[in-house]
């Protein structure tokens, strides 16, 4: 049963609103409880150490991400305290530190051999009223999947409207795959703000084979921007045999094609972190969208990567997780490592995604400061 909560859409314009002058009080805010800020210190294996400092989304986003890469199967511990700013920017024992923050106080304390990357990007779609277009923005193998797949398995879309379709489609689709994907850590929007924010200002979409419902997708229409953003996903009970039926890819394109012939400009295809190791920007990037910094207040924050001990577990982590980084003059490019041992991973893409271009960065030449390193700041 949803409740009615009076709270739910000034919460959810806290947490995503993009009124400029919300998004300036939102990175205030953030800026300010920086006096005390999350630190997370996760030991891998006993040979590993990565560090985090900053804002909290960073612990909830960034580190089980990082952790997830650089384990490999051995034990993660992880240590979560709040404390000084300063005081998280001087850790000991550390390989690797993030730091997530507004991007003008992480400018000021960039230092040669950082790297800086967007806090989070997002994936989106131009639309134009063509649906023979929007079917070609996917590569010709993944359109005569899904052709094939919709021809033999009768696949449709059906755009849902009723308040009982939303609650099946949170309790028997979302949650599940929420739970199936990511565990005790999973993390999603909450059910009431799902329902008043997202489903009524939005459209509800669920793939259908015959009569059976096999996945689907919450959406929260802007009508000024005419965009089209998805906040909410999933598989009916979170069953892994619909991924690999190709019911996802199904799903993009149909929307695709109903936002084509609904007067809709760009479907956002919501964010990620900014990691072209990400499954999700692999499976997105395959639909050429365009990567841009979110409108919302992370567009106004960045995260900070550096490198305090060179190891060979932290040139394997940084090779294996090509990053979506930040140039000086403020556009976005992929930037690959690499070095004798370790090849560069061009085969996860970039290109089609709007990134200006690719970097590959030896190693050597990007470490070659930090055994002289030291303790990263002293003083905040």
């Amino acid at each position: 049963m949803i409740r009615r909560s009076l709270v739910a859409r000034p919460v959810f314009a806290w947490r995503t609103g993009t009124r400029p002058s919300l998004v300036r009080t939102r990175l205030a805010f953030d800026d300010a409880r920086l006096r005390r800020a999350t630190y997370v210190r996760s030991t891998i294996g006993g040979s590993l150490t990565l560090g985090y400092a900053g804002l909290p989304e960073g612990a909830s986003h960034v580190v089980p991400f990082l952790e997830e890469q650089a384990a490999g199967g051995d034990t993660i511990h992880r240590e979560t305290r709040t404390v000084r700013w300063a005081e998280a920017l001087a850790p000991s024992g550390v390989d690797l530190l993030a730091i997530g923050a507004p991007a003008a106080r992480l400018r000021s304390l960039r230092s040669a051999g950082d790297l800086l990357l967007p806090f989070r990007i997002e994936l989106v779609v131009p639309v134009v009223p063509d649906a023979g277009a929007m079917r070609a923005r996917m590569s010709r193998k993944e359109r005569q999947r899904v052709a094939r797949q919709r021809r033999d398995l009768g696949w449709t879309l059906e755009h849902a409207t009723a308040t009982e379709d939303f609650e099946w489609f949170y309790e028997h689709v979302h949650l599940p795959t929420m739970r199936a994907r990511h565990g005790p850590a999973t993390r999603s929007l909450e059910r009431e703000i799902a329902f008043q924010c997202v489903f009524r200002r939005g459209v509800l979409f669920f793939l259908t084979e015959g009569p059976e419902r096999i996945a689907g997708m919450l959406c929260l229409v802007n009508r000024r921007t005419r965009t089209l953003t998805l906040r909410l996903a999933g598989v009916t009970h979170g069953a892994r045999s619909h991924y690999g039926t190709g019911a996802f890819a199904a799903l993009y394109a149909l929307i695709l094609e109903w936002a084509a012939a609904n007067g809709i400009r760009a479907v956002n295809l919501s964010g990620c972190e900014p990691f072209l190791s990400k499954g999700i920007f692999q499976f997105k990037r395959k639909l050429h969208p365009r990567v841009v910094l979110p409108v919302d207040h992370f567009g106004g924050k960045r995260l900070l990567l550096r490198v305090l001990r060179d190891t060979p577990r932290v040139r394997d982590l940084l090779v294996a997780n090509p990053v979506v980084a930040e140039t000086p003059d403020g556009a976005l490019e992929a930037v690959y490592f690499h070095d004798e041992q370790r090849p560069a991973r061009l085969d996860l893409r970039w290109e089609g995604t709007g990134l200006r271009a690719a970097r590959l960065t030896h190693l050597d030449v990007f470490l070659r400061d930090t055994a002289e390193r030291g303790t990263p700041f002293a003083s905040a």
